[in-house]
């Protein structure tokens, strides 16, 4: 599972590039009842979103203009500088060079070789997410590739991941599941799903990461995905040992998956 208690390779924050982040804010505090707080004016349009009084994800605007609206989760590093050097000798593009973010840490964004977005993140006064793996909160991450051998390799290598991969129906794929290392089997945080290129049209082909939120009602909830202006494009539908589940996008067609994990098919 996810928890703010952070270690190298682990998710440590998640954040939405968007065209017009007060109208992005704005739906998914229709979706989640999430509440808004603007950094001020040193920080531009960057606004903090919050459950029940805790970070929960940032939203500002695009970090680069020819990438289209999508969120990106923040992996920890004790180095930023070090992390990406890494990276790179891995295959790795680097898309925005170590910056510091004031007094807040440092950071980097990356596309991984299959083309998957990430950050780094290296704290320093920000606390980052403060919930997790509950109702309204971030709970998994996921990335959907081409190619999920490689995608193995890179981040083991990066970040020293460890995976368990579980068969799925039919017997002829697997769902592989993350933690980072030395950690043991209560820290999954996420998992790497093989889909050919031709299924991730928005991406070109290239691999896809993408937040899963916890909800407690997954049917209530992707109804009010479609009456903010939302899309969802499967489900909900029940997934056995996982529950209840249902892929959507927001109206600038950045991807999302929500998961009631005690919801069931009867």
């Amino acid at each position: 599972m996810i928890t703010t208690d952070f270690v190298v390779g682990s998710p440590r924050w998640l954040e939405l590039g968007s065209d017009a982040p007060i109208v992005s804010a704005d739906f998914y505090g229709r979706v989640f009842g999430w509440r808004t707080q603007t950094m001020g004016e040193r920080f531009g349009d960057y606004l903090v979103m919050r459950s029940t009084g805790e970070a929960v994800g940032g939203i500002g605007p695009r970090i680069v203009d020819d990438e289209p609206p999508a969120w990106t989760p923040y992996f920890h590093t004790d180095d930023v500088e070090t992390s990406v050097h890494r990276a790179r000798d891995l295959g790795a593009t680097l898309e925005v060079e170590p910056t510091d973010v004031r007094e807040l840490g440092r950071m980097a964004h990356l596309t991984d070789p299959q083309g998957g977005w990430f950050a780094l993140w290296e704290p320093g006064t920000f606390s980052s997410l403060q919930a997790v793996d509950r109702p309204n909160t971030l709970c998994w991450v996921e990335m959907w590739t081409p190619d999920v051998q490689g995608a193995k390799e890179f981040y083991r290598g990066l970040f020293g991941w460890r995976y368990d991969d579980i068969p799925l129906p039919g017997g002829d794929s697997a769902y592989t599941t993350l933690r980072p290392i030395g950690m043991g089997e209560e820290r999954y945080f996420g998992g790497f799903m093989g889909v050919a290129p031709e299924q991730l049209p928005r991406t070109d082909g290239a691999a896809d990461w993408h937040p899963i939120f916890q909800v407690a009602d997954c049917d209530a909830t992707a109804s009010a995905v479609l009456d903010a202006g939302g899309r969802v494009h499967m489900g909900p539908e029940y997934a056995p040992g996982v529950g209840l589940t249902a892929v959507c996008s927001d109206p600038s067609a950045a991807g999302f998956v929500l998961l009631d994990p005690e919801g069931s098919h009867g």
